[in-house]
């Protein structure tokens, strides 16, 4: 299969990151310059489906027209200026935001990875200063396979050695538990200095590991009776991906940070937010956290709009039913191929075994010759996550592309 003829467009595309860029990524060999909705072109001009949604980051569709017209109105106005300053539009995203999620307050960021190093000092400030745990003893609860970026902090307590080897000597104050174990939780909880329990509703990264319908709820419990902080990353399954607007919602759980990203922005710019009360988030006094864009005019109307079109769009509604319709149909497919398939909303994955000699890198690549886009994780799995405006009739058409690739194999 990679032995399909490249065009000296896309190979010169290709020839310029090799040489120029760093060597931290292997994309497919697809070169893209053109986005609009569910689609991407190629600078040969092909069409995809796109399958990947810049890693659920344009949950809205490529460029959408509300969220672009904003951001260009916005940005031949003020685009930044300082928190040494207020802003004009900083305070109402503030109000907009905090009431969406019924919070006290927002600390705004840039990237996912920066929002999750701020919930991390957010809570422990609060340890020390609420809570009462002694100065620097302060642990936070992770779970294997986590995936909350790539910072030395963050990959502190990754359990991905392409994300830790050689990049040592890593920070302490983390107990490392095993995903979707209670009992484990419970036992890590009766250390007295644990704080928070980081965690992802659904592991995204790892291959879109749904736990079993209770854990989030009962952990949540778990926490609140041993007086620690739940912390939810929604970055990747936040924003309605999941079938609501964020995936605590199907629990019921309220995390007592919340931390969001991606599709914050529609995927225009970085814009990134951690959520929680006064209890919680006035702890951080002037000077103890900040950042020169979090917060910019421009992330700040941006973000507005993309909240509001998908809460306009039912954009969570449409994702629980078509999510529905894609894992049934999916579970249809050639055991011997799709050896397992799961997700909730359009947050799903398959697992691809090894056949006649092909393998998950393969299969991607006969959906893109097919006209689909998708990208291997950890090895055999395949991550499906369309724009979350998709209609029915493109989701069949995209089902049929993967029937077609299947049988092709």
């Amino acid at each position: 299969m990679e032995s399909t003829i490249i065009s000296t467009n896309t190979q010169q595309s290709i020839e310029l990151e090799n040489k120029y860029g760093a060597h931290n990524y292997h994309p497919l060999p697809v070169v893209l310059s053109r986005g609009e909705g569910v689609y991407v072109w190629d600078v040969e001009g092909k069409r995809y489906y796109d399958f990947l949604s810049a890693y659920s980051a344009v949950n809205q569709g490529h460029c959408h027209p509300k969220i672009v017209q904003v951001m260009i109105e916005q940005a031949q106005k003020f685009t930044l200026s300082s928190r040494a300053f207020y802003n004009e539009e900083l305070g109402k995203y503030e109000k907009y935001i905090t009431d969406f999620f019924g919070y006290d307050k927002v600390l705004p960021m840039n990237t996912g990875v920066e929002a999750v190093e701020t919930a991390i000092k957010l809570c422990r400030k609060w340890a020390y200063e609420v809570k009462g745990i002694s100065s620097n003893k302060a642990k936070i609860i992770v779970v294997e396979g986590n995936f909350h970026g790539r910072t030395i902090g963050v990959i502190s307590f990754s359990s991905d050695p392409d994300s830790t080897s050689g990049f040592g000597p890593y920070m302490p104050g983390y107990i490392t538990i095993p995903y979707d174990d209670l009992n484990a939780l419970a036992e890590a909880l009766k250390d007295k200095d644990v704080a928070g329990f980081l965690v992802e509703p659904i592991q995204g990264e790892a291959g879109v590991y749904v736990p079993k319908d209770g854990y989030l709820s009962a952990a949540y419990a778990l926490c609140k009776e041993a007086n620690v902080l739940f912390i939810g990353d929604e970055i990747q399954t936040g924003l309605a991906r999941t079938g609501k607007m964020l995936a605590c919602d199907h629990e019921n759980v309220r995390p007592d940070i919340l931390i969001l990203g991606k599709a914050l922005s529609g995927g225009t710019m970085p814009v990134s937010a951690v959520l929680a009360d006064d209890a919680i988030m006035l702890t951080i006094k002037p000077g103890q956290h900040g950042s020169t864009f979090g917060g910019n005019p421009l992330a700040c109307k941006v973000a507005i709009a993309s909240l509001n079109v998908l809460e306009e769009e039912k954009l969570a509604d449409n994702a629980q039913r078509l999510g529905e319709i894609l894992r049934t149909e999916l579970r249809k497919l050639n055991p011997a191929l799709i050896q397992l398939v799961r997700g909730k909303g359009l947050l799903n994955a398959i697992v691809v075994n090894t056949y006649n000699g092909k393998d998950a890198w393969d299969f991607c690549i006969a959906l893109k010759e097919n006209g689909l886009l998708a990208k291997p994780t950890h090895g055999d799995k395949i991550r499906f996550a369309p724009p979350l405006i998709i209609t029915e009739e493109q989701l069949w058409e995209c089902i049929n592309i993967i029937k077609k690739t299947v049988d092709a194999f």
